[in-house]
């Protein structure tokens, strides 16, 4: 029986910015419908990691796959394509539209329409439709016809969120999800992502700096300190590893 390749496989992936190493010779294996955060402090080189999955930057060496393909030269736009949604550290919206129409959008951007002057009904059905299930899984819906700039950090967050999953995505990469937030709003953000995961079997890889927020969700940990792997375990494992609370975790207030 043929083994189904991990949704994500980073091969001794190393990035170099002139004599600085940002990230050195790292590998890390996703399974499909599996939660993955990646932690460490700041400085680990977590973001330029994630360019690299995102195809922002080309690894310096090693390989990036993604359903068992190769994509380390696939530019970011056509790894979109494939089925890999990203959001960013700084929240990505039009904030001067409502709710709605920036997930209508994406949605466009994701069927393919963004491009055409005008949609027939049933094409324009489709768009409303995606637009209501992704707001719905946003928990939005009610605040779909508000502007956007007018709304909590929070449900700004979880804005983004729904367009990224207004394209579509396998593969769904969260640059610091809880950022800024309080508790309220962590809360909130937090069980979005669980439901993502647990009930619409999303494959989820997300950068957190909220230690509350990894142990309560992740499937697998993998931790990074001055651009390499520390370490990679259980939630279990990673409170248990010496290393990770020497460089990290026992630095935490």
């Amino acid at each position: 029986m043929t083994t189904a390749a991990p949704k994500l496989e980073v091969c001794s992936a190393t990035k170099k910015f002139g004599n600085l190493t940002a990230v050195s010779d790292v590998s890390m294996r996703v399974e499909n419908g599996e939660l993955r955060a990646i932690i460490g402090p700041n400085g680990a080189g977590k973001t330029t990691f994630f360019n690299l999955i995102t195809g922002f930057f080309p690894p310096t060496s090693g390989d990036i796959l993604m359903d068992g393909l190769n994509i380390s030269r696939v530019p970011a736009a056509t790894r979109v394509k494939m089925g890999m949604g990203r959001t960013f550290q700084i929240t990505e919206i039009f904030p001067e539209l409502t709710v709605r129409e920036n997930t209508r959008i994406a949605v466009e951007t994701g069927l393919g329409f963004s491009l055409r002057a005008w949609l027939n009904a049933a094409e324009k059905k489709r768009v409303v439709d995606a637009s209501e299930e992704v707001m719905t899984m946003a928990n939005l819906t009610s605040k779909a016809d508000r502007l956007v700039g007018e709304l909590s950090h929070g449900d700004q967050r979880s804005a983004e969120i729904a367009m990224a999953l207004a394209l579509k995505p396998s593969l769904l990469l969260l640059d610091e999800p809880t950022a800024g937030m309080g508790d309220e709003e962590t809360y909130h953000v937090t069980g979005m992502i669980r439901r993502l995961h647990r009930d619409s079997k999303y494959t989820i890889v997300l950068i957190e700096h909220d230690m509350r927020v990894v142990f309560h969700l992740a499937d697998r940990i993998s931790v990074l300190a001055e651009g390499k792997l520390l370490a990679e375990g259980t939630p279990g494992e990673i409170s248990a590893n010496e290393h990770v609370q020497n460089a990290y975790l026992g630095k935490a207030e």
